[in-house]
């Protein structure tokens, strides 16, 4: 079987283009990335028809924070299969509990390592490659 060369498509959600712009960075050579610097503005992108791979979302953000946009990406029917990772500066533990019991893929901290964020983004779209096992998640 042929590996395809094809990279893969990130959705960036953030309100803050500083962090939007380091993270595009980071990727720029593995992912093609697209912007949202709103929750409606991650909405549109599915409404116009483009397909992420991953979502990778802030939850601190105006009118719609990162909460109520993984519940409206997750009520699209066709998306409900996305994986979605929390990149944030919310260092609540509470909060990264609440993410994954919601099914979030990921909750990783800014400021956070190149290495790392590639590290688990590759992980998180291996995941998504392979079939569900029915395997719990170690989280």
């Amino acid at each position: 079987m042929a590996e395809t060369t094809e990279k893969k498509i990130i959705l960036l959600v953030d309100d803050d283009e500083t962090h939007l712009l380091i993270a595009q960075s980071m990727l720029k050579h593995d992912y093609h990335t697209i912007v949202a610097k709103s929750g409606q503005e991650a909405l549109d992108v599915f409404t116009q028809g483009n397909n992420p791979d991953l979502v990778l979302l802030d939850i601190l953000m105006p009118n719609m924070d990162g909460w109520a946009t993984y519940h409206s990406i997750r009520g699209l029917s066709l998306l409900k299969d996305v994986p979605i990772a929390f990149l944030t500066s919310e260092t609540d533990a509470a909060e990264e509990k609440k993410a994954y019991a919601m099914g979030a893929s990921d909750y990783i901290l800014k400021p956070y390592d190149k290495t790392d964020l590639l590290k688990r983004i590759k992980i998180i779209l291996q995941k998504k490659a392979v079939p569900d096992s029915g395997v719990e998640s170690t989280h």
